[in-house]
């Protein structure tokens, strides 16, 4: 297994789309999310094993920081050329990625917990692997 560290996440632009999400790089690049995010009240917890992303906008929903958690194959430099963060968690440690957005291990999988009156935009998960991908979005309960 590749060492690998924390990575701060910079301000990128973000756009909602009727089909998905797309996140511009800071590199230029973008990254694509197909489908529309699944609403999940309370917190949200992964399948186990699975490469998850999570995004918080800001309340124009137009920029946002992206965040990979217990990503292992990204290369520290691509991360910080591209905007992109990076958190590595142990088995049950917890880090607020975000004012109000707290993500912990257990056991391979992440779960993300959202403080709605903190968090003034939008948070989404995107859970992926070689076999698909979904994607949430943490909403407050009615």
């Amino acid at each position: 297994m590749s060492h690998r560290t924390d990575v701060p996440p910079d301000t990128m632009g973000v756009e909602l789309r009727e089909d998905g999400v797309v996140v511009e790089y800071n590199d230029g690049r973008e990254a694509y999310y197909r489908g529309v995010p699944q609403k999940v009240e309370g917190e949200l917890t992964t399948a186990p094993g699975k490469d998850v992303h999570v995004l918080v906008t800001d309340p124009s929903e137009t920029q946002g920081v992206l965040v990979y958690v217990n990503d292992l194959n990204t290369h520290d430099d691509i991360l910080e050329d591209s905007g992109v963060g990076r958190v590595i968690l142990d088995d049950g440690e917890e880090d607020e990625l975000f004012p109000g957005v707290v993500v912990s291990d257990s056991e391979m999988r992440v779960t993300v917990d959202v403080d709605h009156e903190t968090v003034r935009g939008r948070v989404f998960v995107f859970e992926e692997d070689e076999l698909g991908e979904r994607s949430f979005e943490l909403v407050a309960p009615e």
